[in-house]
């Protein structure tokens, strides 16, 4: 939040219902309105987390989000801007059958409907516009999607502090905080394996996110820096089985490796390179990448791809 700015996050949520692509709406009680699922920011959240969080206090629903599908702005009184961030989110059958939703206060009712309907029903609209957005990934046969997280290791000792082996290199007391702060972040795409190189630096950074999310971690040399240094890395054999597997993942390295990773990726999908790749890779340290694909159209490569900073 700002002086001049409220940020805000949210979801397109869908599903399927008979073999018809449905989107919820909420029929909200004291505004008297129909709107996407929504909601501002907490102190201390992030905006991947307030959509995550929002979801779930308004529809009783538990969702992990894919691919981004806006921003939407618009005036407040006093001269403020109201900035919402949204996501598409699958919600699965077993999310539904555990919602926990009932009509209160805020809320007054839920509602699957056609994107044809929710076009009509929505009363923004900035949320219409957002809603067009998803459905031309709909049209392009972009339903289900999964991420690849690409996160660069926490702030580890400098190697003048460090006087043993750089792979044994640990992190510092920033590090370990940056370790811990990033978990509920990425925890909102619901990752399902985590890839991280065999350093010290690396394992610790992801370890916090595998006690939380109870993902084992799988270890590998083929991402270590020194690999990578001295031509024995072996990424693209990673990336491919990645990408080949459909399930978000978190892929946990080095700086100088990052840059091969997301290549990669591109090239893993048929996805022309070019500089947005430097940009995705040109990460400071505890900061990542989510390379969103489809798992409905492979050959549609990346569809997006969104970067966050560490908090600390």
């Amino acid at each position: 939040m700002t002086a001049t700015a409220i940020y805000a996050a949210g979801a397109v949520c869908w599903r399927e219902v008979e073999g018809r692509l449905m989107v919820l709406v909420i029929h909200r009680t004291v505004h008297g309105d129909v709107t996407i699922p929504k909601g501002k920011v907490d102190p201390g959240e992030t905006l991947p987390q307030t959509a995550v969080r929002e979801i779930k206090e308004e529809t009783g629903l538990t969702v992990a989000l894919g691919v981004p599908v806006g921003v939407s702005n618009y005036p407040l009184s006093g001269n403020r801007t109201k900035i919402v961030h949204y996501w598409s989110a699958e919600v699965s059958d077993d999310a539904v059958r555990h919602s926990t939703f009932v009509p209160n206060g805020e809320v007054a009712a839920l509602e699957w409907v056609t994107i044809k309907k929710a076009r009509s029903y929505l009363s923004y609209k900035s949320d219409v516009e957002i809603l067009d957005a998803f459905a031309a990934l709909v049209d392009s046969g972009i339903t289900r999607t999964f991420a690849l997280v690409v996160l660069r290791h926490a702030k580890a000792l400098t190697r003048g502090e460090w006087k043993k082996s750089d792979s044994s290199r640990p992190l510092s007391e920033r590090g370990v905080h940056q370790a811990a702060t990033i978990v509920d972040t990425i925890q909102a795409w619901r990752p399902k394996r985590i890839t991280t190189s065999s350093a010290t630096r690396c394992v610790t950074t992801v370890t916090p996110l595998s006690v939380a999310s109870g993902i084992e971690l799988k270890r590998t040399d083929a991402l270590s820096q020194d690999a990578f240094e001295d031509g024995t890395a072996d990424i693209r054999s990673v990336i491919g089985k990645r990408v080949r597997s459909r399930k978000t993942a978190v892929i946990c390295s080095h700086g100088p490796v990052l840059g091969e990773i997301l290549r990669e990726i591109a090239l893993a999908t048929g996805t022309p390179t070019g500089s947005y790749i430097a940009d995705a890779a040109s990460l400071e340290v505890g900061a990542f990448s989510v390379v969103h694909l489809s798992s409905t159209n492979p050959s549609s490569g990346i569809i997006a791809i969104e970067t966050h900073a560490p908090r600390v």
